[in-house]
């Protein structure tokens, strides 16, 4: 007599892998045919799927959106992360800036990351946690860098770590808005201006950080 515990945990590792190429082949579509192009159906007929089927592993098209962010962050830790295949990004600043200039390649995306942040703003949207949880980490990561950066005397201390790695995500954020409006913005070169100011070295030798 078979198993149906292996039977279960075969069912729900096929599950898994499901979400993961529904997840893959969204990204495709967001990244080549924009925010306002990915539809249900679109989502759905890319994973050979129906739209009832689709929402079947997610829920609602809130939850697939949040989930599709969430892989967005998981591929660009894998990247541009500490063991990411970039090693010249391994410096969480040139991890920063890189990322933001990748944004730049995946307008779809950051349109988004934008739209959903908005309406993650109401506590019931599916998108909230994730919003509160993925900011927190991300100022964890900068404010233990800016504090090691600091004691280095590589930037500025009129600023403590926690509030100036609110205003890195704060600029981060906001620079995508204005890039969206404004296509032209340079976003990993405005960042890495506003990093070169908060460096209190000399500018001869600020130059060669």
């Amino acid at each position: 007599m078979a198993d149906s515990r292996s039977g279960r945990r075969g069912s729900y590792a096929k599950g898994v892998a499901k979400r993961e190429e529904i997840l893959t082949r969204a990204l495709e579509v967001i990244a080549r045919e924009g925010y306002r192009g990915a539809s249900v159906k679109e989502l759905a007929d890319a994973a050979g799927l129906s739209q009832a089927g689709l929402l079947h592993y997610f829920g609602s098209k809130e939850e697939l959106f949040t989930e599709i962010l969430r892989k967005r962050d998981e591929l660009d830790s894998a990247a541009f992360g500490p063991d990411g295949e970039h090693p010249e990004n391994h410096d969480l600043r040139d991890a920063y800036v890189a990322v933001l200039g990748h944004n730049a390649d995946v307008p779809g995306l950051v349109q988004l990351y934008a739209r959903l942040s908005v309406d993650a703003a109401d506590p019931g949207h599916p998108a909230h946690r994730f919003f509160l949880e993925r900011g927190e980490a991300l100022r964890g990561m900068f404010a233990d860098e800016i504090a090691r950066r600091q004691s280095a005397g590589e930037l500025t201390d009129r600023i403590e770590p926690a509030a100036l790695a609110r205003v890195l995500q704060a600029v981060a954020d906001g620079l995508q808005v204005q890039w969206m409006l404004e296509p032209d913005v340079d976003m990993a070169a405005t960042v890495s201006a506003l990093l070169d100011a908060l460096d209190p070295r000399p500018a001869a030798e600020g130059d060669a950080r």
